[in-house]
């Protein structure tokens, strides 16, 4: 059997492509596979909508370089997650599908606009609204995002009317920020490598574009308005202002979910556990044995390595001199993981243990061979077969049990502002992975997590980065991925026909001696995007 890379799985899945009347944004569209479920959806129904909620429209509100797009991509990611039909309709979009290069009159933006910019914007916003509206009629879409800067309290106050006519809730949200350094910050992380500022200081950079949106966007009211529904996120999520959300269960949820979300830049890096004494037992939870002690020291120095080797080039392509963020460890409370941490606690690093983040129970399969379970198990090896995400053994764990058991996980990892180095056991890895990268339900018990890689995911507006950092001098004997399911059989052909990533090369021969550079996992959607990093809406 093909050994798949995790990073050609999340780029080929079909919920990482997105067809769009006017761009391709790549992240979270619903699958054209109708059958398959989303990785914590609990239930089904023949409408597609979940949770008793009917059909909403997020509305999002703010000025440029306030966290917008990250916040209702990171709303989508999260939605889909649950099995929620999502789609975000990004305004800035439209005006390019519409305005050749996307270049709009100097007053576009203005509320005492030239006649002819009006005609424009109207043209603009009929389109994306209608797109909005079959979306949610005639695709059975239950929550439309809609991305846009909506300035006047009066436009926002017509379009709840314009939504309530069609039945559709409307929950507004507003990123407020007042903090010069976060907007600093955000205009640098994305907004400034426009061919505009090419060459510049950031931080000349970051307020040169910061008095371009306040000279092009002159107007700009805050959410005061009694009668609607919103949400205002004052500076990043430090503190949050609710008005009349009190209409569904799922708002209920999304407004929980943004309690725990932030805009600021910070990177996830995934490793495995070292080997253990009793690598093949679930119940023993054994200590690492002594080639799993020399790995904890190896990913340790390779880590730190790597951490520095990221500031210094960054210095080094114009970037400030700053020290490096505050790193912070998760791990299960199994033996194995903590140890592996070990190195790292040594040297002043906090390590937290969350319970939630054991590994898959393999139940009856536990030490047995795959012929074995084969011979056992008949009809139990041909139900997973058939779907190795939902189907579990006897008294065993699916991955869609690991999934909902992990949502606690998911939210916190959206609340933590440091870089976190997350521990664990390959099939946790796979699950988290894939809620970061937005794969398909049936990719994730497929995903590859060798011994010798760690996996950086670094956040970006659109979607997430990621990267292999390589662990030299390892043992060739612990680097392989774990059998999937812990020795439980899958399917013979899995993966086989699955497209490789074009551009993105299989690694090379691992050699104990030799350092590989931090490869880049190929990303069409960020390419595809590529002109959206100067936007102002």
């Amino acid at each position: 059997m093909d050994t798949l890379l995790t990073a050609e799985i999340a780029a080929n899945a079909p919920r990482y492509r997105r067809r769009s009347s006017t761009f391709i944004d790549g992240i979270h569209d619903v699958t054209e596979d109708q059958g398959n479920m989303a990785p914590a959806q609990l239930y089904s129904t023949m409408s597609g909508r979940l949770f008793h909620s009917g059909r909403i429209a997020i509305v999002m509100v703010g000025l440029p370089a306030r966290g917008k797009t990250h916040i209702c991509v990171s709303m989508a990611r999260y939605l889909s997650w649950l099995g929620v039909k999502t789609r975000i309709f990004h305004l800035g979009d439209y005006r390019r599908a519409t305005v050749e290069g996307g270049h709009v009159p100097e007053d576009y933006f203005y509320p005492n606009a030239s006649p002819a910019s009006v005609m424009l914007r109207q043209k603009i916003l009929k389109k994306c609204r209608e797109d909005i509206y079959a979306w949610l009629n005639h695709e059975n879409g239950q929550v439309a995002i809609y991305d846009a800067v909506n300035p006047t309290a009066s436009g926002r106050v017509a379009l709840a009317k314009e939504f309530a006519k069609h039945d559709v809730q409307t929950l507004f949200i507003e990123s407020y920020v007042d903090d010069q350094e976060i907007l600093k910050e955000n205009a640098r992380n994305v907004k400034i490598h426009s061919p505009d500022f090419h060459g510049m200081d950031p931080d000349e950079a970051a307020k040169h574009y910061l008095k371009r949106i306040e000279k092009k966007i002159p107007v700009f009211e805050t959410m005061e308005e009694e009668e609607l529904n919103y949400v205002k996120m004052i500076n990043a999520g430090r503190a949050f202002y609710y008005n009349n959300v009190s209409f569904n269960y799922l708002t209920h949820r999304i407004v929980f979910y943004l309690t725990n979300l932030h805009i600021k830049f910070r990177t996830t890096f995934f490793v495995r556990a070292g080997v253990a004494e009793d690598e093949e037992s679930y119940k023993a939870d054994a200590p690492l044995s002594p080639e799993g002690n020399a790995y904890a020291k190896k990913m340790t120095e390779a880590l730190l390595k790597h951490r520095e080797q990221e500031r210094q080039a960054a210095v080094e392509q114009g970037g400030l001199d700053l020290p490096l963020r505050p790193l912070t460890v998760w791990t299960s409370t199994r033996l194995r993981t903590i140890q592996t941490a070990e190195p790292l606690k040594e040297l002043g690093y906090k390590v937290r243990q969350r319970s939630q983040m054991s590994q898959i129970n393999p139940g009856v399969c536990e030490k047995l061979s795959e012929r074995a379970i084969r011979a056992l198990y008949s009809e139990e090896v041909e139900k997973h077969e058939l779907d190795p995400y939902h189907h579990r053994y006897p008294r065993a764990e699916s991955y869609h049990d690991l999934a909902v058991r992990l949502e606690p996980i998911i939210l916190e990892l959206e609340r933590e502002q440091n870089d976190l180095l997350i521990i664990a056991h390959e099939s946790v890895l796979r699950v988290l992975y894939s809620y970061l990268m937005h794969c398909s339900t049936m990719d994730i018990p497929k995903l590859k997590f060798p011994r010798d890689e760690i996996i950086e995911i670094i956040p970006a507006a659109y979607q997430n980065e990621a990267k292999r950092v390589h662990i030299p001098g390892l043992d060739p004997k612990t680097i392989p991925g774990s059998p999937e399911d812990i020795r439980i059989p899958v399917p013979v052909e899995t993966g086989a026909n699955l497209p490789p990533i074009p551009g993105l090369s299989s690694p090379e021969p691992i050699e104990v001696v030799i350092t590989r550079p931090p490869e880049k996992i190929v990303n069409k959607a960020k390419e595809m995007v590529s002109d959206k990093v100067a936007d102002e809406d």
